[in-house]
C-alpha cells in the first residue's frame, strides 16, 4: 500500500476547512449518523474519527466532468446550501427539512416513466447513474420568495432520460411527481398543498441542455433536504419547478396542473420563468438577495440565462403567461 506523505499530497486532494467544519455542522444539526447512512439515506461526509474515510466515500459520486453551461459565479457555502431549503414535505420553513429529512429512505428508488411512451419504463437509481456520464453544472438558483444562491449540481441532461423513454408524436409536456408517504416525509401530514407534489415543463423546456436531473451537489450524493435521490434542476425558472425526490416522470398531450398553481392560481404559473418585471402579488421580483450576502442584487431575466432560453418564448406575452 502506497501511504503520502504531507509532503506528496496535492493542495487539490485536501478537503477545504470551511468544508470540512460545514460538513461536520450540518450533521450536528441534523442528527444524521453512521446508521443512517447504512439505511440508505443520503448524507453529507461523516466525519467521525476512523470510520471518516469510509463515510465520505460513501457519499462520493466519482469524478465529475466539468461542464462548459457553469456560471462562473462564487458558489454559496455547502452549509448553507444544505441547511436552508424549500421543501414542504419535510415543512414549511426553512431549516426543518434539514432538520427532519433523515426520515427518508433513499434506497431502494425507482422512477417510473410512463403516459405519451412507447412503452412504460421503470429506472431504478443505479441505472440513472450509468445512464450518462454526470457533470458538474454551476447554476445560479432563484426562489420566488427573493433569495438566491449558486449550487454545484452533479447530474445530466434530462433529454438523456427522454431519449430513452421513447416519447410518441403525443408527447408535448411532462409531470414529475415526488413520494407521497408521510411516514417518511411528514410535512405531507399537513394540507398546506394536495400532495403529491407535481411540476411540470413543455417538451422544448425539458430537452434543452440546462435542464438537468441531478443526483448530488459538490461532488457527493444529494442530501435528503436537497430532494434526494434524484431532482429536477431548471436554472431559469423559479425554484418551486424543481421537482424533489421524483418517483414517476410522466409525458402528456396537455400541460398539467402543478401543485401551486392548484394551490394558488393567482400567484403560481406554469411557466415561472425568472422576470424581474413581473412582481409576485405579495413581493416585488427585480432585486434578490444572494445567501452569504447582505447587499441586494439586481434579478436577471431568465435568472442571467437569456441568451440561451429566450427564443423558447418567441412572441410569447411573458407577463401574462408568467
Amino acid at each position: 500500500m502506497l501511504i503520502k506523505k504531507p509532503a506528496d499530497i496535492k493542495s487539490s486532494e485536501i478537503t477545504d476547512k470551511q468544508l470540512y467544519l460545514s460538513r461536520r455542522d450540518f450533521l450536528g444539526a441534523s442528527g444524521l449518523s453512521l446508521g443512517a447512512l447504512a439505511a440508505g439515506i443520503a448524507a453529507p461526509g461523516l466525519l467521525l474519527g476512523s470510520n471518516e474515510a469510509e463515510a465520505v466515500a460513501a457519499t462520493r459520486l466519482g469524478t465529475l466532468r466539468k461542464s462548459k453551461l457553469s456560471t462562473g459565479d462564487t458558489l454559496t457555502p455547502y452549509k448553507d446550501v444544505t441547511t436552508y431549503n424549500n421543501f414542504y414535505e419535510f415543512g414549511t420553513d426553512k431549516y426543518s427539512p434539514a432538520q427532519l429529512a433523515g426520515t427518508l429512505n433513499t434506497r431502494p428508488w425507482t422512477i417510473t416513466v410512463e403516459g405519451e411512451v412507447k412503452k412504460t419504463r421503470t429506472f431504478d437509481i443505479e441505472t440513472l447513474l450509468k445512464l450518462a456520464p454526470l457533470e458538474e453544472r454551476i447554476y445560479r438558483m432563484r426562489c420566488v420568495e427573493g433569495w438566491s444562491m449558486v449550487i454545484p449540481w452533479a447530474g445530466f441532461s434530462l433529454s438523456e432520460l427522454i431519449k430513452q423513454a421513447e416519447p410518441n408524436g403525443n408527447a408535448k409536456y411532462l409531470e414529475f411527481v415526488t413520494l407521497q408517504d408521510p411516514r417518511q416525509m411528514p410535512g405531507q401530514r399537513s394540507s398546506v398543498l394536495d400532495w403529491p407534489y407535481v411540476e411540470g415543463l413543455r417538451m422544448d423546456e425539458a430537452m434543452h441542455p440546462l435542464t438537468i436531473l441531478s443526483l448530488g451537489l459538490y461532488g457527493e450524493v444529494l442530501p435528503n433536504q436537497n430532494g434526494a435521490p434524484v431532482r429536477l434542476v431548471t436554472p431559469w425558472k423559479y425554484g418551486f419547478k424543481n421537482a424533489k425526490s421524483i418517483v414517476k416522470i410522466r409525458f402528456t398531450s396537455a400541460p398539467g396542473v402543478s401543485s401551486w398553481m392548484k394551490a394558488n392560481p393567482r400567484e403560481y404559473g406554469f411557466y415561472a420563468n425568472v422576470n424581474p418585471t413581473v412582481d409576485h402579488p405579495r413581493w416585488s421580483q427585480a432585486k434578490e438577495r444572494r445567501i452569504g450576502e447582505f447587499l441586494k442584487r439586481d434579478t436577471l431575466m431568465f435568472n442571467g440565462y437569456a441568451d440561451q432560453v429566450a427564443h423558447l418564448y418567441a412572441g410569447m406575452d411573458l407577463r401574462k403567461l408568467y
